[in-house]
């Protein structure tokens, strides 16, 4: 029976009923020259609900084509949908162990913290014993790191530091096997997701070898890093989302399963996203087919009211649901990492009061005279009130004062009485006096007794409207232009709304006594001969400006010392908003990945650029190379690297030329149908080769061969895709289980002939000279050492 005539219209009795041909496995292994073209016929529904594995590809009568000769509507079914076949579970399970086995062989040889373990190692310890922590990756994979060294029995004392030996307690090889199996699940993974995408089974278990046998994917599994808890989640994102398109496309909409493989897609969104930001390329990647999709939907005529369900529903299932993810993942890591540490002091000082052991959680709550503090802006960047022995170029020619937004020593200021009697008391044995709302105060700096000060004899350096704010001794100027007023605008703890300076809950203006200006801070920049710190100002009433409870010039007592008044717990006092935290903290995040930019002047055997990946040019050295030690080398399995950039660079291009041929009517496709099938199969593993790929030559931050993985996965599937659609056209697929075999024995072939580099090589590695392929593959000469 001709594949056009599968699909077939009746009558019976008063009712149309629509008989679909229903392909059985059978019939596809049986599809070939000379093999029995047998059918299966039953009606719709009884095949829709007796045989749900096998999809029935028109199901949605409503917009399927009644045209008898579009074979577009049916499609042999290789995948599978929910509970798998019997046939697909062995296969599964093989590729699993077969996974297990080249993921886990020695994977403790190397008794020693290698490569990025010394980063997030420590970081997984860190969510063990609590303490807070900053780094430029969100936290869901650091925190399976610390599961996995929970699990191994970890107590959080050891620290990672880059190559030091494990010490007997540290039970290192349990917590690479834990992060291995993330690794270890790419395989079976592969091989589902294309079966999803209507491939071949046999060229599904091939592209599942292709990442089985990639010596890059495989020795970035046998580490503790990031890296394999990224790509199974870019993997578990594939295949939902070719799961969903396939029941979208072929079953019943918002039926239970389509609902399951939605909101599964959009569950792998927010994890691959809370892992590394790169998963924002997955989540690009799914909003693209997500609106092709609902394009398509609107021009097949769908009513207003059905395309309003399929918006709603995109948008809580791909839209909130990541988000809901990535907010909680942040949330138990606030939660996780209670203790004060290095990287707290990103997040505002009332997340900071509320960490134990912080230095602004134990401080004395009323600000008495003769303290010493730190002020900060309210005014969100500048940070902290600071001074240092660096004197302006012109104006006063005074000691510069600034604001600088990370602790110093320079930012503190001894807090005296206005007038005479500030120099003249010893705060020491004098009674205590607190600060109180109105007081005049002299603040002077702390370390080089400058006492701060302004006059309308001089402007600030760049804002010209404003006088210049400076710090001089006694000497320099008329001690009237050093008395400053308190001015408390808000009290934010409402049990003690009294007159009295509360560290960080009392909100102030500094007025300048003889002038009448206000101590201002904005975000305007000193120059170099400034260390390029926020300009700190005085603003006279002259300027006009009528909101004077705006941010720049409010100001509050962050931390206080003084040895005569009892320290409070100030986590009683304050608390921090959890969304501005997060927010905070993305932000804080994004700046220090920023940071982490390239030396251009300096060669570096482990930095490679998105050109060099595509054919493996530069692969890296993951650990000391010496003769006696165990050496690990980043690369991949060549022969599928570079089919891989091949098929990737020229599927557009074959995409254009079968553009043109549609347009003059010459076609090799029967019709636009077939097509969108091919596409619709295809766009998730270009797609999502090229949105992990191209974006990475517009980052000017450090950039690894590592950072290609991804990309790679999508690429590989592609290649088994490709191979796939040539095979089972040439010849009607006769040699298609062939190619398979032939391909799969190649790419298991480089991958031991690689392997010494995989699974760590103890020997001098001039004795691997001969797997030098390419004259830039450092194996064992540092092409530019001095």
């Amino acid at each position: 029976m001709e594949p056009h005539n599968l699909k077939q219209r009746g009558r019976q009795g008063n009712g149309e009923h629509e008989m679909l041909m229903v392909l059985s496995d059978e019939y596809k292994d049986k599809h070939r020259p000379g093999a029995d073209h047998s059918v299966y016929a039953m009606p719709a529904h009884q095949a829709n609900r007796t045989y749900s594995a096998y999809p029935v590809l028109a199901a949605d009568t409503q917009n399927a084509s009644c045209d008898p000769t579009d074979f577009s509507a049916v499609t042999l079914d290789s995948g599978v949908e929910g509970i798998m076949r019997s046939r697909d579970f062995v296969i599964t399970a093989a590729l699993t162990l077969a996974s297990l086995a080249t993921r886990l062989y020695r994977i403790g040889r190397r008794a020693n913290v290698s490569w990025d373990e010394a980063h997030f190692g420590k970081f997984g310890a860190m969510y063990i014993n609590g303490t807070f922590y900053h780094d430029v990756h969100p936290p869901l994979a650091k925190m399976l790191v610390a599961l996995a060294e929970v699990v191994a029995g970890h107590n959080g004392t050891f620290n990672f530091k880059s190559g030091a030996a494990y010490p007997e307690y540290v039970n290192y090889t349990m917590m690479r096997i834990q992060i291995s199996l993330y690794g270890v699940a790419l395989v079976p993974l592969a091989y589902l997701t294309c079966l999803q995408l209507n491939l071949s089974r046999s060229m599904a278990v091939l592209a599942a070898c292709f990442v089985l046998f990639d010596n890059a994917i495989c020795v970035m599994s046998r580490f503790i890093l990031l890296d394999e808890p990224l790509l199974f989640f870019t993997a578990l994102t594939l295949w939902s989302a070719a799961s969903f398109q396939r029941v979208s496309k072929y079953g019943r909409q918002f039926s239970r399963k389509w609902w399951i493989w939605l909101l599964m897609t959009g569950f792998s969104l927010g994890c691959v996203m809370s892992s590394k930001w790169i998963g924002l390329f997955s989540v690009i990647m799914v909003g693209i087919a997500t609106v092709d999709d609902l394009f398509r939907k609107y021009c097949n005529l769908m009513s207003w009211e059905d395309i309003a369900c399929h918006w709603n529903a995109r948008v809580v299932s791909l839209i909130f649901v990541p988000l809901i993810v990535y907010v909680a993942c942040f949330w138990v890591h606030f939660r996780l990492l209670y203790k004060s540490g290095t990287g707290d002091h990103k997040l505002s000082a009332n997340f900071q009061a509320r960490q134990l052991g912080n230095r602004l959680n134990s401080q004395p709550f009323d600000v008495a005279y003769g303290s010493a503090a730190e002020i900060r802006s309210m005014y969100d960047g500048p940070g902290l009130l600071h001074s240092h022995i660096h004197r302006y170029p012109g104006g006063s020619h005074l000691q510069q004062v600034t604001c600088f937004p990370h602790r110093d020593v320079n930012n503190r200021w001894l807090l005296w009485h206005g007038g005479d009697k500030g120099a003249d008391t010893n705060y020491t044995i004098a009674p205590i006096e607190f600060i109180v709302d109105g007081d005049i105060v002299q603040i002077v700096h702390n370390i080089t007794g400058a006492a701060m000060q302004t006059s309308k004899r001089f402007l600030a350096p760049m804002t010209s409207s404003h006088f210049e704010v400076a710090a001089a001794n006694s000497t320099d100027w008329d001690k009237g232009t050093r008395d400053w007023r308190v001015e408390v605008v808000k009290q934010k703890y409402k049990k003690r709304r009294d007159k009295r300076i509360h560290a960080m809950t009392t909100v102030f203006r500094l007025r300048h006594v003889e002038t009448g200006c206000l101590l201002r801070v904005g975000r305007q920049r000193l120059p170099t001969w400034g260390w390029a710190q926020s300009e700190v100002t005085c603003l006279p009433n002259s300027t006009g400006k009528k909101d004077i409870k705006s941010s720049d010039v409010l100001w509050y007592v962050e931390h206080n010392i003084n040895p005569r008044v009892p320290k409070d717990d100030l986590s009683r006092y304050v608390s921090s908003n959890f969304f501005v935290d997060m927010v905070q903290i993305n932000i804080e995040m994004a700046k220090t990945n920023n940071a982490l930019s390239p030396d251009v002047n300096k060669y570096s055997v482990l930095e490679s650029r998105p050109e060099s990946w595509l054919f493996l040019k530069y692969p890296m050295r993951m650990v000391g190379w010496s003769d006696t030690g165990i050496k690990y080398y980043e690369i991949g399995n060549p022969i599928l690297w570079w089919a891989t950039a091949l098929v990737c660079l020229f599927y557009p291009l074959r995409l254009v030329y079968w553009a043109l041929q549609m347009q003059r009517k010459c076609s090799r496709w029967r019709s636009l149908r077939e097509f969108l099938d091919f596409w619709d199969n295809s766009k998730f593993l270009w797609g999502g080769w090229a949105l992990h790929y191209i974006p990475f030559f517009f980052f000017g931050r450090v950039l690894y061969i590592h950072h290609y993985l991804p990309a790679l996965y999508f690429g590989l599937l592609l290649l088994a895709f490709e191979l796939d659609h040539f095979f089972k056209s040439w010849r009607r697929g006769r040699y298609l289980h062939m190619a398979a075999l032939c391909s799969g024995l190649l790419a298991c072939v480089v991958f031991l002939y690689f392997s010494p580099f995989t699974y760590g090589w103890d020997r001098p590695a001039k004795e691997l000279a001969g797997r030098q392929w390419l004259s830039t593959w450092n194996i064992f000469h540092d092409l530019y050492a001095m």
